[in-house]
């Protein structure tokens, strides 16, 4: 009897810990920081998934910037340790998330990366990812700015975060375009770490110091508002090409009116959308890709009103 007894507890706390495990579904999408437009949407997209998926919920979080990189690390440890269903990650640095991702692994939480990829050391850590392909789009970039600006002349790189694996790809892939396919010489590239204000400042600097500039490219979000703002204040909108990256409010404004040529535009939403969507395919057992392209659009004053458009501008 004492030993059925044994059994029927036992039996009790392994149902009841399987239903609390079958309860605590959240998976924990962090990302670089908060505090930019393009996550808000990232986020925006993962809230639409998540309202379409029975049992799970979700939570968003980001480091204070894109360089904080410790503090990154702490929000997938927390997470890690309150034992999530599994995590969407766009990783600030290739290298610095790695350990995190291997105490995932070791978790069996899994892991899906987007927008930025990790190291090659971390491969084994994550099972997806989900991105823009950042080498193509910085190619695109490049390909519009030489149509309006020649061969030859000099135009400057307004980057941001050096060494994030988005950035390595997209102004390494507009870099090599421009060397391959024209003479003109190139200024920089400036690092605002994005920060809107270190572009603004940086941007005015460069066109003060380079008068004969004839492009310039602003290579994600703050950095193409601050290049475009510094470009209205110098009174040089419409005389610089300018070719932003991403398609806030603030670069839509600028398309219209002039002030920068083109913004290529990646589908923020797609990536927390299809991000969640895709932690749960792994949950339930279904195989995935390990590499998904979430698309670029090059914007232009042109086509911003189209549905093509509308579907990735926020």
């Amino acid at each position: 009897m004492k030993k059925l007894v044994t059994t029927l507890i036992a039996s009790t706390l392994l149902v009841a810990s399987s239903m609390a495990a079958a309860a605590d579904k959240e998976i924990a999408v962090i990302v670089k920081t908060a505090n930019s437009d393009f996550w808000q949407n990232v986020r925006k997209g993962s809230e639409s998934a998540i309202g379409g998926l029975k049992g799970y919920t979700a939570t968003f979080q980001g480091g204070a910037s894109d360089t904080d990189l410790a503090g990154q690390v702490a929000l997938v440890e927390n997470a890690i340790n309150r034992k999530v269903a599994g995590i969407v990650l766009a990783p600030s640095d290739p290298d610095a998330l790695t350990p995190a991702l291997k105490k995932a692994w070791e978790a069996k939480i899994p892991v899906v990366l987007i927008d930025s990829a990790a190291s090659d050391a971390a491969k084994a850590y994550y099972q997806s990812f989900l991105a823009t392909d950042n080498k193509t789009a910085g190619e695109m970039s490049a390909k519009t700015l030489i149509d309006k600006v020649g061969t030859t002349g000099k135009i400057a790189i307004m980057s941001y975060t050096a060494g994030s694996g988005s950035e390595i790809a997209r102004v390494g892939g507009f870099t090599d375009y421009v060397k391959k396919h024209s003479k003109l010489q190139i200024v920089g590239p400036f690092y605002s770490n994005s920060q809107m204000g270190t572009a603004l400042n940086q941007t005015t600097d460069v066109l003060a110091a380079n008068p004969d500039l004839k492009g310039i490219f602003g290579a994600n979000e703050p950095t193409a508002i601050g290049m475009g703002r510094a470009l209205a204040q110098a009174g040089k909108a419409g005389k610089v090409v300018a070719i932003g990256f991403d398609g806030n409010a603030d670069l839509q404004g600028f398309v219209k009116d002039g002030t920068i040529e083109a913004i290529a535009v990646q589908s923020a939403f797609e990536m927390g959308s299809l991000g969640v969507k895709t932690v749960a395919e792994i949950i339930s057992g279904k195989k995935v890709p390990a590499f998904r392209d979430t698309g670029v659009l090059m914007v232009t004053k042109k086509n911003i009103d189209s549905p093509a458009a509308k579907n990735v501008l926020y």
